[in-house]
């Protein structure tokens, strides 16, 4: 805290409100895919990770893919279909752990929008196991 001394909850609040980052609907544009149907509006970039929107028409696939740390989803519209047959659906939240590998596509008529959390990498895997892609807050910076 700059090595200023607060005196009192107001002072905490206003030496931390210039560290505060507050945005604003519409304030960072949906950035598309090289998938059609996907896009994803990048909120935060973190030392290990990101945080972004993710939006995915109906029939949009997410490919098979492995997470190298914690990920957290909570999605607020949209149904998608886990590989393991599973539905998630508006108001479901999902940890998925560090080493974690799922695919899943979105069904039914209405887009997905999910609030991620990606804590590490996010790699691609090619149909043999092999990483094609990886996905950290750098490239999604790019």
């Amino acid at each position: 805290m700059n090595g200023v001394v607060p005196r009192s909850i107001a002072d905490v609040i206003a030496l931390h409100a210039a560290a505060l980052r507050l945005v604003h609907d519409g304030e960072i544009p949906w950035v598309p895919s090289s998938t059609p149907g996907k896009s994803a509006r990048p909120l935060c970039f973190l030392r290990d990770g990101f945080v972004e929107l993710l939006r995915m028409e109906p029939g949009v696939a997410m490919p098979p893919h492995r997470h190298t740390g914690v990920t957290h989803v909570f999605q607020f519209e949209g149904w998608r279909r886990l590989d393991d047959g599973r539905l998630a659906g508006p108001g479901d939240y999902a940890c998925e752990p560090a080493g974690h590998v799922d695919a899943w596509d979105v069904v039914g008529e209405t887009a997905l929008l999910a609030l991620v959390i990606v804590g590490g990498e996010v790699e691609m895997l090619a149909d043999d196991g092999s990483i094609r892609l990886r996905i950290d807050a750098a490239s999604r910076r790019r």
